[in-house]
């Protein structure tokens, strides 16, 4: 697990302020996105507890969305230079750089986690231990909204993304594993490709019990 992280943590590193500047306002002309992002806050809110991790927050511009629709939302990420572009940005809010399979939340602390496209990187056999430690630190009925690529085939299928190597998903085979972490999906946007790579978008919402 190590080896690839530490490839993909130094890539971002490299490329903090060009992916800063073509994401920090990408949500604008990307209603799908943005709209499930807000359904997520609205339901976390309903929860009693606001308090919100986005995982792999990357520059901090969605951090900073869920803290404007109403969370106490912070930033986690592999990439210390992805975090302290966050900071710098948005000097109000908390970032820190934490592993997505160690994160440095307590037990059942969250009303909600945003994972949005970071888990694309990480490999199909690592991914349940990922959703597990999302629902580790879900209070109960604590809610994910996980979006990554996804495909057609029956099979997560590795590409060439530009930063680092990734992986798009068959939609029920991702759903499957939120259902292994202990997780229940109750909703799904599926939309066609946002991008020339031809992989459709998917969201999934799911609630701890």
């Amino acid at each position: 697990m190590t080896e690839h992280q530490d490839e993909t943590r130094a890539a971002y590193d490299g490329v903090v302020d060009l992916y800063a500047s073509m994401f920090a306002d990408r949500l604008e002309t990307h209603p799908f996105s943005r709209n499930m992002i807000g359904t997520f806050a609205e339901l976390v809110r309903g929860t009693g507890n606001p308090r919100a991790a986005d995982v792999g927050c990357g520059p901090g511009h969605l951090t900073a969305m869920l803290h404007d629709l109403g969370l106490d939302a912070f930033g986690l990420d592999l990439s210390p230079a992805m975090v302290g572009h966050a900071q710098r940005a948005h000097p109000a809010l908390r970032f820190d750089a934490a592993r997505m399979e160690s994160l440095p939340v307590e037990d059942d602390a969250l009303g909600g986690v945003l994972a949005h496209y970071s888990m694309i990187h990480t490999p199909p056999d690592e991914l349940p231990a990922l959703l597990a430690e999302q629902a580790r630190v879900l209070a109960p009925a604590g809610l994910l909204l996980v979006s990554f690529f996804a495909t057609d085939g029956p099979e997560p299928v590795r590409f060439d993304h530009k930063v680092a190597p990734a992986y798009s998903w068959p939609v029920g085979r991702f759903a499957e594993s939120l259902t292994g972490a202990g997780l229940t999906e109750f909703a799904r946007l599926i939309h066609d490709p946002a991008s020339e790579r031809g992989f459709l978008d998917a969201h999934l919402l799911a609630r701890l019990p």
